[in-house]
């Protein structure tokens, strides 16, 4: 069913993002109404000029985003820039670009969309001065070893394979490989294989031509062509198909591949990085994992620990999350008070890194009228978790360092376990404490 101009405007002006169309010599011909929103150009005024005039970006005169699509005769997704508003401001956005065609297959024009990432970039400021890696927060030594692993692996085009817990923070180590590689300059391109039937995932995979079937309307790229050069990221492959499997092996093996409903060999040179939270050894066993694409896709793996296996990154992420969410909510909430710490730090966490950002998310909502955060605030799921008390200063054995232990005792004794308090007598902060606390294997959740 073909729709005609009347609806395909219609749909254009109802979606949230801005956009606006070329003709052949890159004046404006259309300009939606989110484009005049976060622009703040009337489309009356800016119909029929140039649009390097109006948006005045430095793309437009080096690396003009549909020049680029013209002359890579592909899409560009997600392209970073920034454009300047009718009010004089320099506004970030990102955006998508592709070239317009007429019934013949020539090039007539142009179409970009695109959104405002003022608030995305602010966040990003807001967070810059923390401690971490490319994103990834981790003070503990297991994460401390991802991370030189990671610096290791600046020069290779290796695959790489990584495995943990649904939560654990797999996409945003493999963000962390493509910032420090390389090829950070290069496409990067992401896609999630659990969620496309076998027909489909063929086809975002690997292209596919027109007619290859019902809804194959024209010639489309797929992921590995848009990644070319650069690297692509298979997030849940495990559970690809079997006979996907087999296509990505030979792509893997031989850089070579064929679009759906085509015959022509296609060759490309892309990186992979791969992940799934599946239990491997399993899934080997059953047959739900190819053992020859396990072993071609895991020349580095990287296994990335649950959060219960690496309890001393609990406090500096809550940190991060405290961060994060007073640059969102534009508060000022500093710390979380003791008994909501304790609680974090006997939570089993099921759920892994993910769990912990939804909560502390849920208890900074709540709290409203001060700059702690207390337990009730918690869901009461966490509050009524039972963890063990451990009773290590029984059990404890002061060979090492045993001074300093034992002034801690008695410093926790004297202020009846309140850490602030010993904290402050000490003169170190509250994480300092903490951390001497689980050097000692003393009690922290008393």
């Amino acid at each position: 069913m073909q729709i005609d101009d009347n609806l395909k405007d219609h749909i254009l002006e109802s979606i949230g993002e801005g956009v606006f169309t070329v003709d052949k010599d890159f004046r404006i011909n259309f300009f939606n109404a989110a484009a005049e929103r976060i622009t703040g150009y009337e489309r009356d005024k800016v119909i029929g000029q140039f649009c390097k005039h109006v948006f005045r970006s430095k793309l437009c005169f080096t690396d003009c985003p549909i020049a680029l699509a013209l002359k890579s005769e592909k899409t560009i997704y997600d392209f970073e820039s920034f454009i300047h508003t009718n009010s004089g401001t320099s506004k970030p956005i990102k955006l998508n670009s592709a070239v317009l065609y007429n019934e013949n297959r020539e090039p007539n024009g142009g179409i970009i969309s695109f959104r405002d990432i003022s608030e995305l970039a602010g966040l990003k400021k807001c967070l810059s001065d923390e401690t971490n890696f490319h994103g990834v927060i981790g003070h503990s030594k297991q994460m401390l070893d991802i991370f030189e692993l990671i610096r290791e692996l600046s020069e290779s085009k290796a695959p790489v394979f990584i495995h943990g817990e649904s939560g654990t923070g797999k996409e945003m180590i493999a963000k962390a490989i493509q910032a420090t590689n390389n090829r950070k300059n290069e496409p990067f391109i992401k896609i999630n294989c659990s969620v496309f039937p076998e027909n489909l995932l063929a086809s975002e995979l690997f292209g596919h031509v027109k007619g290859a079937f019902t809804d194959a309307i024209k010639d489309r790229p797929g992921r590995f062509e848009l990644a070319d050069s650069g690297t692509i990221f298979l997030d849940e492959v495990a559970e690809m198909p079997p006979q996907m499997q087999l296509q990505l092996l030979r792509v893997l093996q031989e850089g070579t591949f064929e679009r759906v409903g085509e015959s022509i060999t296609r060759s490309v040179d892309v990186r992979v990085i791969a992940a799934t939270n599946i239990n491997i050894q399993e899934a080997l066993k059953t047959g739900l994992l190819r053992e020859d694409l396990y072993y071609r896709l895991s020349v580095i793996p990287i296994n990335v620990p649950p959060l219960r296996e690496r309890m001393d990154d609990i406090v500096p992420l809550v940190a991060h999350f405290l961060n994060k969410f007073n640059c969102l909510y534009k508060k000022e909430i500093k710390e979380i008070d003791d008994g909501a710490l304790d609680i974090l730090l006997r939570y089993k966490w099921p759920g892994n890194i993910r769990e912990l950002e939804n909560i502390i998310e849920y208890a900074f909502v709540r709290t409203n009228n001060s700059n702690v955060i207390e337990a009730s605030k918690f869901p009461e799921t966490i509050r009524n978790f039972k963890g063990t008390e451990f009773g290590l200063r029984e059990k404890h054995s002061f060979a090492e360092n045993g001074t300093e232990a034992t002034r801690l005792i008695a410093l926790l004794d004297k202020h009846q376990w309140n850490r602030s308090l010993v904290a402050k007598e000490l003169n170190i902060g509250r994480t300092t404490l903490w951390r001497k606390l689980k050097k000692y294997d003393l009690d922290i959740s008393k």
